[in-house]
């Protein structure tokens, strides 16, 4: 009987250990392949050419041998690789000192399609960044974006350095281009809240403000939640990104950011891409 016993429980831990590790394979094998992809994405990317003065051809340049120099690189142009691999491609989000680098896909008729998605649409833990699918590039008063806080650092775990003002002191800026133009913006609030509560704060709610009183009140609502003050400020019209990934301290935590747009769009193509 007792052997019987014995048996039984040697079988159980030994299917335990299977599944564990066939999870933890399962874990590394998902790890390697998001790490590969997106640095095959990321070596699609063109390098930006020098941005120079057009010249009259009409009138001379002064200079005896000098040659016309190539005009500067459109938004388009840097990624027309990475979006002819996958037209759900619709921008690139950077942030310097963070290893934040990563393509951004938007499907609007398919919510979260890449919270389980690599960028080869195959099924991922990693997922892809994502723009909430009722923002409008370029339109939208605030483009929401969503990414994976990963316990090895990647995807938006950097977000969490932010808790730190040094940090924030030495990286206010953010990157976020899309296919239309390059875009720069300023952190306005960086915060803690929680989602699917009452009491938690709904920024995801805040796409396209009904008139300005609204805007300042998101705005206001974010500053007062802010971590720290940042001195900066956003008024009606200006455009916002808000970067959201999970955050540990509590149940439903959410590190939230909220940039504004500092630097007119360059590179601007015209036509939809």
């Amino acid at each position: 009987m007792k052997r019987n016993i014995w048996i039984s429980l040697a079988a159980v831990f030994a299917a335990i250990f299977l599944f564990s590790a066939v999870m933890l394979w399962h874990h590394y094998a998902d790890q390697k392949q998001s790490a590969e992809v997106f640095n095959n994405i990321t070596s699609l990317v063109q390098e930006e050419t020098q941005s120079t003065q057009p010249t009259d051809s009409a009138e001379p340049s002064g200079e005896a041998g000098t040659e016309p120099t190539e005009p500067a690189m459109t938004a388009y142009e840097k990624y027309a690789e990475v979006y002819a691999q996958n037209n759900d491609f619709v921008g690139w989000l950077s942030i310097d000192g963070t290893d934040i680098n990563y393509p951004v896909m938007q499907t609007v008729d398919n919510p979260n399609y890449y919270l389980k998605r690599g960028f080869d649409k195959a099924y991922s833990d990693y997922g892809v960044p994502y723009v909430q699918e009722n923002c409008m590039l370029g339109i939208s008063d605030n483009v929401v974006i969503y990414g994976h806080n990963m316990k090895n650092g990647s995807m938006f775990a950097d977000l969490c350095k932010y808790q730190d003002a040094d940090f924030y002191q030495e990286h206010k800026t953010i990157h976020f281009d899309t296919l239309s133009s390059f875009g720069a913006y300023e952190i306005v609030a960086v915060f803690k809240t929680v989602a699917y509560s009452q009491d938690g704060f709904k920024y995801y709610h805040f796409v396209n403000a009904e008139d300005e009183a609204a805007f300042d009140a998101f705005i206001a609502e974010c500053k007062e939640l802010s971590l720290y003050d940042t001195g900066v400020s956003a008024i009606y019209g200006d455009k916002l990104i808000t970067l959201s990934t999970c955050e540990y301290s509590q149940t439903n935590g959410r590190m939230v950011i909220v940039a504004k747009l500092i630097e007119p769009p360059t590179g601007e193509v015209s036509g939809d891409a």
